[in-house]
């Protein structure tokens, strides 16, 4: 059955001579693998180009029940990534978000929030003139609403120590080694009012915002379901 959905490339792999199967984020659907023909000639109907990480498309699909991976009808870019395609910078964040977001959006039950907020963002990074290099911080903690795993930022400024299992602040040090110290703490103080807006007021050394980013996969590591190691990370610690 053909369906009109929107989506966001997560990422691709191949699949033989003639087909990559890509990984796409869906309104409808949440995240769908589909079959897409590999081919460079001009009057392919589905242009491979189209695919770079973080594309937000237009698509007719087919979806048949009980089938892994699903056909492409027809794709269109809803609009151009000119800067996260050049800006070298923007495309090692572009890389590895699409990649945290295949680990992250296996299912989810609010696709079309969860949808609208990574759309907004891939825009909002478009446009970015400053603070870039904060953007995946900014992004990740932001996802944390629509995963289901937002900490519980009560107790923010009165405990010192923050349990990363139970999303939490707490008084004192937890019996197990999965938690923030009170230094490590004080970054959350000012991270939890990042945004793409403000993103460019904070501050922070390549030493300072790569341990952070470490903290926050850290903390989807513990309450996400198989959670690898992502390829594209070094890349970007090397960028940013």
């Amino acid at each position: 059955m053909l369906h009109k959905t929107e989506g966001i490339v997560l990422g691709s792999s191949k699949y033989s001579d003639r087909y990559s199967i890509v990984r796409i984020f869906t309104r409808n659907f949440g995240t769908v693998s589909y079959l897409l023909p590999l081919s460079n000639s001009k009057k392919a109907k589905i242009k491979t180009s189209l695919f770079f990480p973080l594309s937000v498309l237009n698509l007719e699909v087919e979806h048949i029940p009980l089938r892994d991976v699903h056909k492409l009808k027809d794709a269109e870019r809803q609009f151009p990534l000119y800067d996260i395609c050049n800006n070298m910078i923007k495309v090692s964040l572009a890389f590895f978000l699409s990649e945290f977001l295949m680990r992250v959006l296996k299912e989810s039950d609010n696709n079309e929030l969860t949808f609208d907020y990574i759309k907004n963002s891939v825009e909002a990074l478009e446009a970015a003139k400053k603070g870039v290099a904060n953007f995946h911080i900014a992004f990740i903690i932001g996802l944390t609403r629509f995963t289901g795993i937002y900490p519980n930022w009560e107790n923010l400024y009165n405990y010192g120590y923050f349990d990363l299992i139970n999303g939490e602040f707490i008084s004192s040090a937890p019996s197990h080694k999965h938690y923030l110290n009170r230094m490590q703490c004080s970054y959350l103080v000012h991270l939890q009012r990042m945004n793409y807006g403000n993103m460019h007021l904070f501050k922070l050394s390549r030493e300072n915002r790569n341990m952070i980013l470490d903290y926050l996969i850290e903390y989807y590591r513990l309450h996400l379901y198989e959670f690898p190691k992502l390829k594209s990370l070094e890349i970007l610690r090397e960028m940013v």
